[in-house]
């Protein structure tokens, strides 16, 4: 193989399932940039951004970590503590005893009615989780 001035082939570096997840982590910082976490580990950006959609999907998921993860709220009704604070006017809130909606995008959606049986709902979000 021939070659040329500043033209240098790295070898292919296998990198470990942690190590991938920790590059990851070092991006989501508030401030970081993947581009440069990238550079200072010697990885192409493109395959970080492509190692950070496998963090999300959860397929760098530590193995050693506690099975509970958060996930992301969204609150469709003001609620009582914003009506306390004067952010929102008494007659906007809900009535009491309202109804709880858990969407999983692509793969369910859950209504949950006051009064629903809680090793029932258990249930079912656990099995939603594997």
């Amino acid at each position: 193989m021939v070659q040329t001035e500043g033209s240098e082939r790295r070898a292919r570096r296998f990198r470990s399932v942690a190590e991938k997840r920790r590059i990851v982590e070092l991006t989501l910082e508030p401030g970081a940039s993947v581009a440069s976490v990238a550079r200072a580990h010697g990885v192409n950006s493109n395959q970080v951004f492509a190692w950070r959609s496998a963090f999300r999907s959860g397929e760098l998921a530590d193995p050693a970590a506690p099975a509970t993860a958060l996930l992301p709220v969204t609150v469709s009704a003001p609620c009582a503590a914003a009506v306390a604070s004067g952010h929102v006017d008494a007659k906007q809130l809900p009535a009491p005893g309202g109804s709880i909606h858990v969407e999983f995008p692509g793969r369910a959606t859950i209504s949950v009615e006051s009064g629903a049986d809680a090793t029932l709902l258990r249930t079912i979000l656990e099995s939603l989780r594997k």
